[in-house]
């Protein structure tokens, strides 16, 4: 009798066997003995190949290689099988590429994991994305790429780092792909700046500036942020640009855009509207100054004609006298030799 209640547990254990050794590269035959007297069944795992009896169940000529995105598996028979490495019965036993891996080739045994700067974000890709511009991944088989942080940017595909802003520029989201120019009247002293800061008094920036300017001479601004510095006006001047303009003294002169008031040189000048004028002193003293000069240069004039008359009447005179001694030549009388006057 329990000879008969083994029989039906026996047969179950052979179709179970059957069974598993048709999905799996291992799977275990069930070898029972019976044995009388025995009230318990020994169990024996045995290792199937490509050649074992559980591949003549399979129709192995309709293998064909792995689809792009996908690899061998050579945990199934569907796939150990096949005589040719890559090739499965059919694609659906093939193994897809995971999260950050890619094949783009069919009959692989392998997927390759994405090179820096690029990812995949799901199963069975057959390549991998560049990462978008604002982005970056420096991992290899990455499933994703990270956002710059604010103050940083990355303006290309396939960024493996974000880079960060230069001065005058800013960014102050994440995911950039390019930083913004301050806008006017506002500057970024340092890199990776996030926002940008109000220029000060005293100085001023265009939009198509990069740094703040300080306001030229003669021009000044009070306010914090400003994009021009304004001229300092007539009868005031500015000796600084970060103070409102002074008022003019009344004895000087301050034309528009004056750093600093302007005299008039005492005695000799005076001051007459914006400019200086001379004084009556001064006027008086120039007209003495030129008679003076002129009388000067009068005699000058006559003594350098008495001069000339005086060199002139010497050069109009004889050389040698008409009437002269006798000369003597070693002892005898005789007359000197003639000598040219030049008449």
């Amino acid at each position: 009798m329990k000879c008969r209640g083994l029989l039906p547990a026996i047969a179950a254990a052979c179709i179970i066997g059957l069974v598993v050794s048709q999905t799996t590269l291992t799977p275990a035959v069930i070898n029972t003995t019976l044995i009388e007297n025995v009230t318990s069944l020994t169990v024996t795992p045995v290792i199937l190949s490509s050649t074992t009896p559980g591949c003549f169940a399979f129709n192995t000529s309709t293998c064909e290689p792995c689809a792009p995105g996908s690899q061998y598996d050579n945990n199934t028979l569907l796939c150990a099988c096949c005589s040719d490495p890559g090739q499965c019965l059919f694609p659906g036993a093939c193994l897809p590429c995971n999260r950050g891996f890619y094949q783009p080739l069919a009959g692989q045994q392998q997927c390759l994991p994405c090179n820096q700067g690029f990812y995949t974000n799901f199963t069975g890709s057959p390549l991998c994305h560049p990462c978008p511009p604002g982005s970056f991944n420096n991992n290899t088989g990455g499933d994703s790429c990270t956002s710059c942080s604010p103050g940083f940017f990355s303006s290309q595909q396939s960024s493996t780092l974000c880079t960060p802003c230069t001065q005058g520029r800013f960014c102050n989201s994440s995911g950039c792909s390019e930083c913004q120019m301050c806008p006017g009247g506002t500057e970024a002293l340092q890199t990776a700046a996030k926002d940008c800061t109000p220029c000060r008094p005293g100085m001023h920036k265009a939009p198509h500036q990069t740094m703040c300017q300080i306001c030229s001479t003669g021009y000044f601004q009070i306010h914090w942020g400003q994009e021009s510095c304004d001229v300092c006006p007539e009868n005031h001047y500015c000796p600084s640009p970060d103070v409102n303009p002074i008022l003019c003294p009344s004895d000087a002169f301050c034309p528009e855009g004056s750093l600093a008031p302007g005299y008039c040189m005492e005695t000799f000048f005076r001051k007459a509207g914006d400019t200086c004028e001379l004084a009556p002193v001064t006027i008086a003293l120039l007209v003495i100054g030129g008679g003076v000069a002129l009388l000067f240069i009068i005699l000058m004039v006559l003594r350098r004609r008495r001069d000339n008359d005086g060199e002139l009447t010497v050069a109009r005179a004889p050389l040698l006298r008409k009437e002269r001694p006798q000369g003597r030549y070693y002892g005898i009388p005789c007359d000197a030799e003639p000598v040219y006057a030049g008449w």
